[in-house]
């Protein structure tokens, strides 16, 4: 398969800052200009109040120049405390469910819609929260920085609160499914499921399926590049 990234230089300087205009600076905030500076800016984040019980903000890793974009819904309870997206058991769906695809997530930029883990105490452990609407629309202003400095070609939006992230409206995960939509700065977006939804299925047999046809849409995501 060909690279999914191209090579760009150090510095990100050069690139055009019209689309972060979209949303509005923060006291102490600047417009970063790297991936560096946007991950250290998270860690200052006030947008909303997810910062204070979080270990720390999670941006995206992967290429500078990723032609693919993946996005999810917020870091977990591994990814809170290591700093780094999909590390736990959705992350090796994930990447079980690129190779099959014939992605290399090498190539790959992964992040997440909401930047700090919401949760509950429950005991020892932290449960995963879903993020309000509020929540998701305040940390849109980093995926979007994102999106500017990496410029990816395919986006693709795991589960309803990613695509909220990306679409910046709600979404039926079933009916759009699958199709590319396209975005106003020229990338196309591909909605599907989150890969904790297929933890969840306790049925083998409907689990083995939905993992199919999570496959199928990494395949199709491979194919509008």
């Amino acid at each position: 398969m060909a690279p999914m990234s191209d090579p760009v230089p150090d510095s990100h300087a050069d690139r055009p800052r019209s689309r972060l205009k979209q949303g509005v600076l923060q006291a102490g905030e600047v417009v970063p200009s790297t991936l560096k500076q946007l991950d250290q800016a998270v860690q200052a984040c006030r947008r909303c109040p997810l910062w204070r019980d979080a270990t720390q903000g999670v941006c995206g890793e992967g290429p500078k120049r990723a032609r693919l974009m993946i996005v999810g819904e917020q870091p977990g309870d591994q990814e809170d405390l290591a700093g780094h997206p999909f590390l736990g058991p959705a992350g090796r769906v994930l990447d079980a469910a690129l190779e099959q695809a014939g992605i290399d997530r090498e190539d790959v930029f992964v992040t997440n819609a909401v930047k700090h883990f919401k949760h509950e105490p429950r005991g020892k452990r932290r449960l995963h929260k879903t993020p309000s609407v509020s929540e998701v629309s305040a940390c849109r202003w980093w995926l979007e920085a994102e999106r500017r400095l990496v410029r990816p070609k395919v986006i693709v939006a795991m589960g309803g609160t990613a695509a909220l992230g990306v679409l910046a409206r709600k979404v039926a995960v079933t009916k759009e499914r699958g199709r590319g939509i396209d975005l106003s700065d020229g990338a196309r977006a591909l909605v599907t499921v989150h890969p904790s939804f297929l933890l969840r299925i306790p049925d083998a047999a409907a689990k083995a399926a939905e993992r199919d046809r999570f496959v199928a849409d990494l395949k199709q995501a491979r194919a509008l590049l």
